[in-house]
């Protein structure tokens, strides 16, 4: 089964306390270390202007840039470094859409799945969606950047707020999985035709509701190293389960622990550790 992950790559600062580093990032990014462990059959297209950060992904054959005019780029502030929960966010909200003529002549013939990953709003505009939709294969998305907004600038850079809108409905229509945490489902509530919503909650577990609620725990870490691209993380070790027609309660377990993997060691999660 041929697994299409779309979504921006980035270039990303995150900051620990007082230690900062420059990072490449984006859900794509570091979904594509899990899918390479557990999901071989996939294929990441990422959005930006320089081919040089696929150099950092597990398997750069296995990527498709979309040059753009520009990058996503975020700063990732976590100020407390016995509190990795709390983390405070900016970008330069880049307004650099995937189109459907994007997509045309780099998907491959045979696609039994898609993952979509905006950054925010602009990535996918609601064209792309419906022709994404019309393979009629199963879609997993992930909501967060969809209800990205800027707020306050500071200096290039925006904070970032987070808000409906109503076209949101007609995105979700149909999607497989939805995958949001516990400040985003209040934000959109759930009169959504989807078959599956995945919330997650960092330390507290995550929810997954269909036509049950399942509570799955977190599991607990060794050492707090670094929780950027977390959620993820759990996203994809979910979703490599559910193709493998895991029950939603062994994929949330699962995703669960490689979640907790990832965060005792820093970057992307690692699958040699």
């Amino acid at each position: 089964m041929t697994l299409v992950v779309i979504g921006p790559v980035t270039n990303d600062l995150v900051v620990i306390g007082k230690e900062s580093s420059n990072k490449v990032g984006g859900a794509t990014y570091f979904q594509s270390f899990v899918f390479e462990e557990f999901y071989e059959d996939y294929l990441a297209i990422v959005n930006c202007s320089s081919m040089d950060l696929t150099d950092d992904f597990p398997d750069s054959n296995k990527v498709r840039v979309i040059l753009k005019d520009e990058t996503h780029y975020f700063i990732n502030n976590y100020p407390f470094e016995d509190n990795l929960n709390v983390r405070t966010q900016l970008s330069n909200f880049a307004n650099i859409p995937i189109l459907k003529s994007d997509l045309e002549n780099i998907l491959p013939e045979t696609i039994d799945a898609f993952i979509i990953n905006p950054l925010n709003r602009h990535d996918f505009p609601k064209e792309t969606i419906d022709y994404i939709k019309s393979f009629e294969v199963p879609i997993f998305m992930s909501v967060q950047g969809f209800l990205r907004v800027p707020k306050d600038k500071v200096n290039e850079n925006y904070t970032i707020g987070l808000e409906g809108f109503d076209e949101l409905a007609s995105i979700l229509d149909g999607v497989s999985s939805i995958f949001l945490d516990e400040a985003e489902a209040i934000i959109i509530g759930d009169d959504f035709n989807v078959d599956e919503m995945v919330i997650t909650d960092g330390s507290n577990g995550s929810r997954i509701i269909s036509n049950t609620e399942l509570k799955i725990d977190a599991v607990k870490c060794d050492e707090l190293c670094d929780t950027t691209g977390c959620g993820d993380t759990y996203m994809a070790a979910y979703i490599s389960q559910k193709l493998l027609s895991k029950s939603s309660e062994t994929a949330g377990n699962f995703a669960s622990l490689i979640a907790s993997r990832k965060i005792e060691s820093f970057g992307p999660y690692n699958y040699d550790k």
